[in-house]
């Protein structure tokens, strides 16, 4: 084995043995020392796509792990207050390098979510300054996160979601630059097409109107300032969206225009993929809602199964449902009665228990429904009401508040 020849090679200024496990293992021996870390650091990334089995190398080899979390680690005082320098991001970006490798091998991922490594990048994501060493420590962090979730592994999900990942992804869509914002976005995408993600997402107001409530922000922003890539994206998470019922018959009313109306159609163009998917997000919200429908009329809907509807006190001017006024629960098919039972008031139906939020805007005598968001139980509302989900005081028809 030549190592001196190492030496030599004074252009790369790296080892030349003529074997590259040889080299590898000579780098990550460097890793160990403070002095020669920055230039292992370097020339292992050089060689991540050349040596066979580099992952598993990496990962099994003595000390290499430790000390790419030393790496990470060690800039975490300069993130706040914001003092990264830009030779400092470059060091710590070639540390995410090499472990986006460890995340994106299949024998090397379990490993990898065991010992909790993605836990370790949430302090960079969760940065909001724009400046160039940030983004770049951002986008590399988002470029190891990605590489989880393009595998489709449920375990890789179910790590995810039990981590605050989708607040940080959605706060780099709404901040980040646009290709920060293009990954945290295909990241959520990947998120919503998992059926458990999607549940997640889907499962209770908070987090539903979260994402909703970006992913029209961001439509807005690309009416002004397209980017092809990132719509596509933006598009798939909605149709993804519309697989949930629910989440369907929210997007109903809160689908911004620009989907709707052909703005994005010029961009589109050469998008084939996306214009199916597009138009097929468009007629999915198009077609009638039966929940929706049957609230309106006052008479029980498909999907709602046995769900009871329930007379809301009013209360006084300015009050809420807090109130445990008289409460009817009634029979899908069968017809009211004139001395129905008393059943319990709507804080006390459990999942219906959000319809607290809502509160009364007028007195008038206009009868409307809300869907319970849980359990698509129908609440017949003698008056109007602010939809807090819409925030406005038209009548919502169809309501996660």
């Amino acid at each position: 084995m030549q190592l001196m020849a190492g030496n030599s090679s004074k252009d790369s200024g790296g080892l030349s043995s003529g074997n590259p496990e040889v080299e590898f293992y000579t780098w990550v021996n460097n890793l160990s020392s403070l002095e020669t870390r920055e230039k292992a650091l370097l020339e292992l990334c050089k060689m991540r796509e050349s040596l066979p089995d580099f992952a598993p190398l990496l990962w099994y080899a003595f000390g290499t792990v430790a000390a790419l979390l030393q790496e990470i680690t060690a800039v975490y005082p300069y993130i706040s207050p914001p003092n990264l320098t830009a030779h400092q991001s470059n060091r710590v970006c070639n540390a995410l390098a090499l472990l986006q490798c460890l995340a994106s091998h299949p024998v090397t991922r379990t490993e990898f979510l065991k010992a909790q490594i993605p836990l370790y990048l949430y302090n960079f994501l969760s940065t909001n300054s724009r400046n160039r060493p940030f983004e770049y420590l951002r986008l590399t962090s988002l470029g190891v996160i990605g590489a989880l979730a393009k595998t489709d592994d449920p375990d890789v999900i179910s790590f995810l979601l039990n981590t605050e990942i989708i607040p940080l992804c959605l706060h780099i869509m709404e901040t980040g630059s646009e290709l920060s914002k293009t990954v945290a976005t295909f990241i959520m995408q990947k998120l919503l097409q998992d059926n458990n993600g999607l549940e997640y997402i889907c499962h209770t107001y908070e987090r539903f109107a979260h994402v909703a409530t970006v992913l029209s922000s961001m439509v807005e922003q690309l009416a002004k300032e397209q980017s092809t890539r990132l719509l596509k994206h933006v598009i798939r998470c909605y149709q993804r969206l519309c697989d949930n019922s629910r989440a369907r018959d929210a997007l109903r009313n809160c689908l911004p225009e620009a989907l709707r109306n052909n703005t994005f159609a010029a961009q589109l163009v050469d998008e084939p993929a996306t214009q199916r998917c597009l138009a097929l997000l468009v007629e999915q919200l198009a077609r009638p809602s039966v929940t929706a429908a049957a609230a309106a009329s006052g008479a029980p809907g498909e999907g709602i199964g046995n769900a009871g509807v329930t007379d809301v006190g009013a209360g006084g001017a300015g009050g809420t449902i807090e109130g445990t006024g008289p409460s009817v629960g009634v029979n899908a098919s069968a017809p009211p009665s004139s001395n129905p039972p008393p059943v319990k008031s709507p804080l006390e139906l459990g999942s219906a228990t959000h319809l607290k939020r809502l509160t009364q805007h007028s007195s008038d005598n206009s009868m409307y429904f809300l869907i319970c968001f849980y359990e698509r139980t129908r609440v017949r509302i003698p008056n109007l009401w602010v939809c807090n989900y819409l925030n406005t005081t038209t009548n919502c028809q169809v309501c996660f508040a």
